[in-house]
């Protein structure tokens, strides 16, 4: 096996983890360096495993693996402290990031700004938990995927107005709207400019960026239905 396909020290998080056989896992991890990658974990499951405690969700982690395949095998694992665990609805939130960046990240793909913005996502999830927090993530995604927001300028280049209400058109962009409501996807010019400055403090702009970032989500994945908030809307109910 040549150098070149061996990973040494590379600062990563666990996605999601199945298991493999009688007693290893296949790993989704989200590396700084090399995106998100599969990984045999041999012999994980078994109890004496070093791995068995380790390889947790939301934990910073520095991994080594090797091989040529889409599935790689680990070599080396330690935990690198720091990141309290999640509980609660911190927790539930740290799952939707994570199944966001497994059906929207390609594998091997690398994104080290995105990567620095979940990890620090995460550490705010483990302070107050702020819905903000969700909507920052999600315009950090669709924008490292090339599918960034227009959030400076309305479709025909004109500058938003905070009074202006605005259709937001997938690919286009805000599209000026001659009365408010005439669109099913409408939005405030205030809630866009909050939006690109990361400042939803306003209700109105949070709940209309929460809108707006959830069709834009549905659009690129395909219209799939996500497990995290298809639990979150039950649990709601109940």
């Amino acid at each position: 096996m040549t150098q070149r396909h061996k990973v040494d020290g590379q600062p990563a998080f666990v996605l999601h983890a199945h298991p493999f056989r009688e007693t290893s896992l296949i790993v989704e991890v989200f590396s700084r360096d090399y995106g998100r990658v599969a990984l045999l974990a041999r012999g994980a499951r078994r109890p004496r495993s070093a791995l068995r405690g380790l390889l947790l969700g939301f934990q910073p982690l520095e991994l080594g693996w090797a091989g040529k395949g889409e599935v790689k095998t680990l070599i080396k694992a330690e935990w690198q402290g720091g990141q309290p665990l999640l509980t609660g609805k911190a927790l539930f939130c740290g799952y939707y990031l994570n199944e966001l960046l497994i059906h929207l990240l390609p594998r091997e793909d690398a994104h080290e700004r995105l990567f620095l913005i979940y990890a620090e996502t995460l550490r705010h999830f483990s302070g107050v938990l702020q819905e903000s927090d969700l909507r920052c993530f999600e315009k950090a995604l669709l924008q490292e995927l090339g599918y960034g927001l227009t959030l400076g300028h309305d479709a025909a280049g004109a500058a938003l107005e905070t009074g202006g209400d605005y259709a937001y058109e997938i690919e286009r962009g805000p599209v000026r709207l001659s009365r408010r409501g005439s669109s099913g996807l409408s939005v405030s010019g205030k809630t866009l400019i909050d939006l690109a400055r990361g400042d939803l403090g306003d209700p109105r702009s949070l709940a209309e960026a929460k809108q707006l970032m959830r069709s834009l989500i549905a659009h690129y994945t395909g219209g799939k239905e996500l497990a995290t908030r298809k639990i979150f809307m039950e649990l709601q109910e109940l």
